[in-house]
């Protein structure tokens, strides 16, 4: 679990997708201070898994539905990605309630500045958008963001210098793919209220064929 508050910003190091032995590595700083193998960073908004590091860089092996999902494919060497470690049972939970598992992407298909602030629109898919909730909490490359508008077809943030200069906001542009992570909170919401029901084949004609009614 995270909360979308990002610690650094990691470079990649080295990149392979090759099916049976995809891996990304990263190298950061910060990071290092209590890793283990089997801790849980998230790259971007995605949880992976620490399976090696030294002097510097970690390893997370990647799996084909990562790369389907979401933006990590898009990534190369040198690239800048957001990083957080999950978070500690002791810390301030200063963001909203990041899972790691994003729902998809969406495309930035607007940037402008307005004063001290820099607005970021996102367009995204009709499963991302009925999630998006005006004043409402949203994970971008796993930052938590709070939402200032919504269409029918996008949404807009707006942050404010510190949140650019210290994620990758900054070295986004028009046009690039971002991780999307929706509110949990909304996604167990609608399930509760409207959960899926099996078919049925009881019908009135069962019932009455079998002395029901």
């Amino acid at each position: 679990m995270f909360t979308g508050i990002i610690e650094e910003i990691g470079t990649v190091k080295e990149i392979l997708y090759s099916g049976s032995s995809s891996y990304i590595e990263i190298q950061a700083d910060r990071i290092f201070e209590d890793m283990h193998i089997g801790d849980s960073i998230a790259v971007n908004g995605l949880c992976l898994t620490v399976t090696d590091f030294n002097n510097k860089v970690f390893r997370a092996d990647v799996m084909n539905e990562t790369l389907k999902r979401s933006s990590l494919g898009s990534l190369k060497t040198r690239s800048k990605v957001n990083l957080e470690r999950a978070m500690s049972a002791v810390g301030r939970f200063g963001g909203h309630i990041v899972s790691g598992h994003i729902d998809g992407t969406g495309i930035i298909s607007g940037i402008k500045n307005d004063g001290i602030a820099i607005w970021y629109t996102i367009t995204a898919e009709p499963q991302i958008m009925r999630y998006i909730v005006e004043k409402g909490s949203v994970a971008i490359d796993g930052i938590s963001l709070t939402v200032a508008k919504v269409t029918e077809k996008n949404f807009s943030v707006s942050i404010i210098p510190h949140t650019a200069g210290n994620t990758i906001l900054s070295y986004r542009k028009t046009g690039d793919i971002v991780n999307l992570e929706n509110d949990i909170i909304g996604k167990y919401v609608e399930k509760f209220i409207r959960p899926e029901k099996p078919e049925s084949n009881i019908s009135m004609k069962f019932l009455s064929e079998n002395g029901f009614i």
